[in-house]
C-alpha cells in the first residue's frame, strides 16, 4: 500500500517536539504557535495511524513508534541541510576527498593548493595524510596519491611522475660526506618502506651497512622522519 503524502511541516513539528519533549518549546524554535505544532503532530499521527506522543500534564512522552521514526527523520533533515549548505551563489559546492603521504602533501601539494582553489572555487578539499595501504572505498576517498609501482589490488592507478630517492641531512653532517660509502658510518633514518635505503645503496654500487637492520631508526610517519633529520639526528633517504 502506498501511503499518502506526508507534509514536511508535520514532520518538522514532530522532530522538534521530540527533541524538546514539548510542543511549546518546539513552537518557539519553529516560530509558530503551540496550537499549530500540536495540530501538525496530530495530522502526522492520523496519516500514520499511530500515536507518536503521550500527552502528559507536564510535557510529552514519546512512544515506541515515535522513537522508531525520530532517528530516521533526524538523519534525513541533517542530509537535506548539508546538501542545501553546499549551494553558494547559485552553484553546488563539490567535495573532493583526497588521501596522500604526509611528505608529499607538505612538500608538493600544499604549495599548489591555493592555485587550485582559485581555479576551482566551488570545490572543497578534504585531505587525509597517512602511509596506509591504499583502500579508497574503506577510507571514503575519491583519489589517493601513493609512492609505488601502482600494482595495487582493485585499484586503477595513473602514474603522475618519477620520485627519485636522495639522502637528506643537515649541512654539518653533509660536510663529512664525500662519497656514497661515507653513509655507511651514519645513523640512517628509515621510513615504513624498508627497501628505500637498499635501493639507494644498490644504485650507488656499494654494500649496505652491516648494522643496517639493527642500528638505525625506523618511522611509520615520513613527516616525523623528516623532522628528525631537521633536528640533526641523522640522514633519511627521502623522495624528492
Amino acid at each position: 500500500m502506498v501511503r499518502p503524502f506526508l507534509p514536511l511541516n508535520a514532520l518538522r513539528a514532530f522532530e522538534a517536539s521530540a527533541r524538546h519533549l514539548s510542543f511549546t518549546k518546539a513552537a518557539i524554535e519553529l516560530c509558530v504557535t503551540q496550537a499549530a505544532v500540536s495540530h501538525q503532530v496530530k495530522l502526522l499521527e492520523d496519516r500514520l495511524g499511530a500515536k507518536l506522543f503521550r500527552r502528559l500534564p507536564r510535557g510529552l512522552r514519546i512512544t515506541d513508534e515515535g522513537e522508531a521514526l525520530l532517528p530516521v527523520l533526524r538523519e534525513s533533515f541533517d542530509r537535506m541541510a548539508d546538501m542545501l549548505n553546499r549551494f553558494e551563489g547559485g552553484r553546488l559546492r563539490e567535495t573532493l576527498h583526497l588521501g596522500c603521504v604526509g611528505t608529499f602533501a607538505v612538500g608538493w601539494l600544499l604549495p599548489r593548493l591555493e592555485g587550485f582553489r582559485k581555479t576551482h572555487p566551488y570545490v572543497d578539499i578534504r585531505l587525509s595524510t597517512n602511509n596506509n595501504r591504499v583502500d579508497i572505498a574503506a577510507e571514503g576517498l575519491d583519489y589517493a596519491i601513493r609512492f609505488g609501482d601502482g600494482a595495487w589490488h582493485r585499484t586503477n592507478a595513473v602514474r603522475l611522475f618519477e620520485a627519485p630517492l636522495a639522502p637528506l641531512c643537515l649541512p654539518r653532517i653533509a660536510r663529512h660526506l664525500k662519497r656514497p660509502e661515507d653513509l655507511q658510518a651514519q645513523t640512517l633514518l628509515r621510513s615504513y618502506r624498508a627497501d628505500e635505503w637498499l635501493s639507494w645503496f644498490a644504485a650507488a654500487g656499494i654494500d649496505e651497512p652491516a648494522r643496517f637492520n639493527t642500528g638505525n631508526i625506523m618511522f611509520d610517519s615520513s613527516l616525523a622522519m623528516m623532522e628528525a633529520a631537521l633536528q640533526g639526528w641523522a640522514s633519511p633517504c627521502a623522495r624528492r
